[in-house]
């Protein structure tokens, strides 16, 4: 009996340990990279060039992260998912479309998973952000409804822009458009977050997952 109990201490520690995470600037450039890469080789080749390379680099910055913190965030996975599958179409079926289309469908499923969520009284904002951010469910609700409307409006923008604009002025929209938005958005959000925030080690949000 006293073996068990101290084997089960001893393994306590390792199960509680925090997960490893990525440092910020290895964070901004495996996110922000395979979108410059689509966007360069794009303007140098063609956009079917470019979806077959962007296709590669988000498995590898997954397998970057994957071999360093050995968990995957939701986000980037879901993105990568898209992308391949998207990707795919695109190429194989030599259609533009799938992968402008891409956008929309990520923004309405982000927007439509994070505020229909908050219907069974759940809060998937935390995932999403890979709980880098510690606030009471009051902040995180009022912080989901604003970045699910603005997901919809990202996808709203995109389906106008797709369909309006040529493919690399398009191209200059999703990788000089999209990102400043959403970082304004989200440096715009910083007042609420600081009304909201709470220390990480009383973070009462774990009873939602």
């Amino acid at each position: 009996m006293n073996d068990n109990v101290t084997t089960k201490a001893a393994a306590a520690p390792a199960q509680d340990a925090p997960k490893k995470k990525l440092h910020p600037a290895l964070k901004f450039v495996l996110e922000l990279g395979p979108v410059i890469i689509f966007f360069v080789v794009n303007s140098k080749y063609d956009i079917f060039a470019a979806t077959i390379v962007l296709m590669v680099s988000v498995v590898t910055t997954l397998g970057i992260s994957w071999a360093i913190t050995r968990h995957l965030p939701a986000m980037p996975l879901v993105t990568a998912a898209l992308v391949l599958v998207f990707g795919t179409l695109t190429v194989i079926l030599h259609d533009e479309n799938f992968i402008k289309l891409k956008v929309t469908i990520l923004y309405m499923l982000l927007g439509g998973a994070l505020i229909g969520a908050l219907y069974f009284g759940k809060l998937l904002l935390p995932i999403v952000f890979d709980m880098a951010i510690h606030m009471d469910d009051a902040g995180w609700r009022k912080l989901t409804w604003r970045w699910g409307l603005f997901f919809f409006l990202l996808a709203g923008l995109n389906e106008i822009f797709r369909r309006v604009l040529t493919t690399d002025q398009w191209m200059y929209f999703k990788t000089f458009g999209i990102l400043p938005l959403t970082v304004v958005f989200a440096i715009a959000q910083t007042p609420l977050i600081l009304r909201h925030e709470i220390p990480a080690e009383s973070d009462d949000t774990d009873a939602h997952f």
